[in-house]
């Protein structure tokens, strides 16, 4: 295709073998088509680069082709990766995504989505921070409002992705390879992902102890801070015959701390300290011993969301949820440690 001549939907048509009628409804949600033949369309539309005329489009159909997610006033860390998630899939599916960002309490969002709905700019909004009730819709006589909080009032992580299941996979994990003397580095407590963090490894030791009957002992949960010098201080607080102990930090930043920490007071990781971590930060690949953590997947989950958005515009079943967002990442950190089969 030549770059001078923009490819056209009579391309698009051509090369997926359908016609400029289907390609048309695929792109506008319109018409009875075939999971399969939308594939397709969108494969070979990606493939050789066409993107829709919206304003053309508009004027024709009343449509604007034009998505809105909302978000907290400053969209950094992962909500940037939920966004990056979010826009990809609104661009595979022909729509433009714009963000809005609206600081302010609930109320004041609230009232944001409210005239965003109502200004007949956006085909369907999704909202990734709190609003009422109030400013959801299905569809009907206004344009879908969903919402997909995976942010709190203070832009932390929120449900599904502050869950914290894997922690106890964690635990049961370095029980099967002979630990039994743990400790956990907690971050801030203000933030939904490090109380359930802190939580589920009480709850775990707890039911090691008392349930199992297992000769487990937890040191504490120390630190609260989301620094490695507060983690680095809380390994070198340890009494002189901590180890073996098992740390499982609340985050890979702490992790950092406890590496720091260990190498101080003369402890081999993973020899006498195995440490794990959470977020699966880049620089984790990289420490000595590399370290053992949790990816947490932002992008999939905004890719679901708005997947989420645009069935509802075609009025389509909901898609079906894809992998867990989480997963471990075992490395040298964790020692022989792997999950219990």
């Amino acid at each position: 295709m030549s770059a001078a001549v923009p490819p056209t939907s009579r391309d698009v048509a051509r090369l997926a073998g359908v016609s400029q009628a289907t390609v048309s409804y695929v792109l506008t949600g319109k018409g009875a088509i075939s999971p399969a033949t939308r594939e397709r369309v969108l494969k070979v539309a990606e493939s050789i680069g066409y993107r829709p005329n919206l304003a053309a489009r508009s004027m024709r159909t009343r449509r604007s082709g034009r998505l809105a997610v909302i978000t907290g006033v400053v969209a950094v860390g992962n909500q940037m990766r939920m966004l990056t998630g979010a826009s990809r899939a609104a661009d595979e599916a022909g729509y433009a995504m714009e963000t809005s960002s609206v600081d302010g309490t609930v109320e004041d969002r609230t009232e944001r989505v409210l005239e965003l709905a109502a200004g007949g700019q956006y085909e369907g909004i999704l909202t990734f921070v709190p609003v009422l009730p109030e400013a959801l819709s299905d569809g009907g006589d206004t344009p879908p409002v969903l919402a997909a909080t995976a942010f709190d009032e203070q832009m932390h992580s929120a449900g599904e992705l502050a869950q914290a299941d894997l922690m106890e996979v964690f635990v049961h994990a370095l029980v099967a390879a002979g630990h039994r003397r743990f400790l956990h580095v907690a971050g801030s407590q203000e933030f939904a992902s490090a109380r359930a963090r802190r939580d589920t490894y009480l709850a775990c030791l707890a039911g090691l102890q008392s349930v199992q009957g297992l000769d487990a002992e937890s040191l504490g949960v120390v630190g609260g801070e989301w620094s490695a010098e507060s983690a680095r201080q809380a390994v070198l607080a340890l009494p002189d015959d901590a180890p073996p102990v098992a740390v499982l930090a609340a985050n890979d930043m702490l992790a950092i701390g406890v590496l720091r920490g260990a190498a101080e007071r003369g402890w081999s990781v993973p020899g006498d300290v195995v440490v794990t971590g959470w977020d699966n930060a880049a620089f984790g690949a990289y420490t000595m011993p590399s370290l053992t953590t949790v990816d947490v997947d932002f992008q999939a989950a905004g890719r679901h969301a708005m997947h989420l958005l645009i069935a509802a515009l075609r009025g389509e079943a909901p898609p079906a949820r894809g992998p867990a967002l989480q997963r471990i990442v075992w490395r040298e950190s964790s020692g022989a440690a792997r999950p219990p089969r």
